[in-house]
């Protein structure tokens, strides 16, 4: 029985000196890029520029809180009405207004809005109807009031507060408001608010100090009986209100300041646990690709249970089938040079005797030897050729739906009509129950099945049969070829699919098979994704043997997935 084995032409790259090989790749930009630091790497940075803008919209709404200060604004504005609508009705209801003459009494109209501006922070100006300042609140006595103690800011208020105001200067100002001038003798004319007051409407204005605060002013008409005696005008400065929307604006900042760290903290810790892996596995690829004949371990990552970790074991794995590779290439290399060397001496032998021998006879066998010699030869390197190139062909090969039953029924009746059949007087069973579909490259599982009836015919007695069992089982289909034979010894039976190996039948001729046909055939179907074994079929004594349980004949099987 033949066996078989597996062969890469391509040995001379591996056989290239190493230097040269060193010297082509450090030249390579590629060979610089596997040595590139995590930090900073392209990875991290664009990591860092997805993260960062999205904090971005949070500095640039600290930027945008008019509609927060036209809300403290408002709030405000409320707030003096409120208070001005209480001392209006106040006055209106009070001994100082008079609705016939002068519309207040100016000695008590004073005192009483003094005395009622006491309770507020607001400026309070009185005016009669016919414009004429009749009180002003700035005029009563100076109110003491505790400033707080100054304190210490922290260096972080300090920070911030600066950076807020470098980004006010650097951004365009909010729409300016009209310039607050107060004329030495103050009239209703001078305040539009106030004219408005004084047509019994409420009025307010927003206008601008020289310091750049701004000055709120509200008019509430004064009534008595539905006459509008006077107006009243109060007004406060929006130094608070700058300040609260400062505070807000810091506040932002801070988060910002805080969440761009964390943000930039993380993202490079994430960038690390990703580049520094990846960049660790493409050094080691490298050095696997530059060290000619030096073994390089991948780093493992597969404990991480992420893509890098499938990444790690997906290369290490490659890594172990290419040394594997690699191996067998030197394996079969000497193999291939032990099995082409026996009849390169033979005919070499035979042809120094040649011009020394006078027999005929002799002479005639010598070149005989010489012939049977350069067949083998010639077998060896097809089978050697054809074996070299299965990897790369099945790799291109697109694979089709194909009929087992089908195909096997065609390569007996193929075989069925050839001299070697004819000669042995064999007899070929097919075993099937319906068609068999699989998913393969045809030309080459008609390659295994004529390896497997080829090394069948030679086994089998005169006159045998050979049967061919097509089945399937819930995943695979099965395809098994019987003998008549003498079987594979017990401890052979997996040493058949050695490269080189030959099992020959009783009275063939040395050199008859290459021993690399069992071992192209299980090639063949591991790439298919199937298994292939060899076992004997055994009997009651009595059979070939005459052991307890008789040798009834070979039996090898192989199996492909389904279609």
């Amino acid at each position: 029985m033949a066996g078989g084995g597996n062969f890469v032409s391509e040995t001379e790259q591996r056989l290239a000196p190493p230097g040269a090989a060193r010297a082509e790749d450090s030249a390579r930009p590629e060979a610089a890029a596997t040595r590139r630091r995590w930090w900073p790497s392209p990875l991290t940075v664009r990591i860092l520029a997805l993260n960062i803008p999205a904090l971005g919209i949070l500095l640039g709404g600290s930027l945008f809180l008019g509609q927060y200060r036209d809300g403290l604004v408002a709030s405000k504005i409320e707030s003096l009405a409120a208070e001005g609508r209480m001392i209006a009705a106040a006055l209106g209801e009070s001994p100082a207004a008079q609705v016939e003459g002068p519309s207040f009494d100016r000695e008590l109209a004073s005192q009483l809005v003094n005395r009622l501006a006491r309770t507020g922070t607001s400026r309070v100006r009185l005016f009669d109807a016919r414009g004429e300042l009749v009180t002003d609140s700035r005029g009563a006595a100076v109110r003491a009031q505790a400033l707080p103690e100054p304190g210490r800011e922290s260096w972080y208020g300090r920070l911030f507060g600066g950076l807020d105001e470098w980004i006010l200067r650097a951004t365009p100002s909010r729409e300016r408001l009209p310039d607050y001038r107060e004329q030495a003798i103050q009239l209703a004319t001078d305040y539009s608010e106030v004219e408005r007051a004084l047509a019994g409407a409420l009025g307010q204005e927003l206008r601008q100090l020289s310091d750049g605060e701004i000055l709120v002013s509200v008019a509430i008409p004064v009534q008595r009986f539905k006459f509008v005696l006077g107006a009243l005008m109060l007004s406060a400065e929006g130094s608070d209100i700058e300040a609260r929307v400062r505070d807000v604006r810091v506040a932002i900042l801070q988060v910002f300041g805080l969440a761009l760290i964390v943000t930039v903290l993380l993202s490079i810790y994430l960038a690390r646990t990703i580049a520094a892996p990846i960049q660790s596995l493409a050094s080691a690829a490298h050095r696997a690709r530059v060290r000619s004949g030096r073994r390089t371990d991948i780093p493992d990552f597969t404990g991480r249970r992420d893509e890098i970790g499938d990444l790690s074991g997906a290369l290490r794995e490659m890594t172990d089938t290419l040394y594997g590779r690699m191996d067998a290439i030197e394996a079969f290399a000497a193999d291939v040079a032990h099995e082409i060397r026996n009849p390169l001496s033979s005919i070499r032998s035979a042809i120094e005797l040649l011009p020394r021998t006078e027999d005929a006879e002799r002479r005639a066998k010598l070149v005989s030897i010489i012939q049977a010699d350069v067949r083998r030869l010639e077998r060896l390197i097809t089978d050697i050729s054809d074996a070299s190139r299965i990897d790369a062909e099945l790799a291109r090969a697109e694979s089709n739906p194909v009929d087992l039953v089908l195909l096997v029924r065609t390569l007996v009746e193929a075989l069925g009509e050839t001299q070697a059949a004819s000669n042995a007087g064999v007899t070929f069973v097919v075993d099937e129950e319906g068609p068999v579909r699989v998913r393969c490259v045809e030309e080459r599982i008609g390659q295994v099945m004529r390896n497997l009836l080829a090394n069948a015919i030679s086994f089998s007695p005169k006159g045998g049969t050979i049967r061919i069992v097509v089945r399937r089982t819930t995943r695979e289909a099965e395809v098994a070829v019987e003998d008549d034979g003498p079987g594979v010894p017990p401890d052979k039976l997996e040493a058949v699919f050695d490269r080189f190996y030959s099992l020959r039948p009783q009275g063939e001729p040395f050199g008859m098979h290459s021993g690399l046909g069992l071992s192209i055939s299980r090639q063949i179907i591991e790439a298919h994704g199937g298994s292939i074994w060899a076992e004997n079929r055994v009997g009651p004594k009595g059979g070939v043997s005459g052991a307890a349980h008789a040798i009834l004949g070979a039996r090898v099987a192989f199996t492909l997935p389904l279609d």
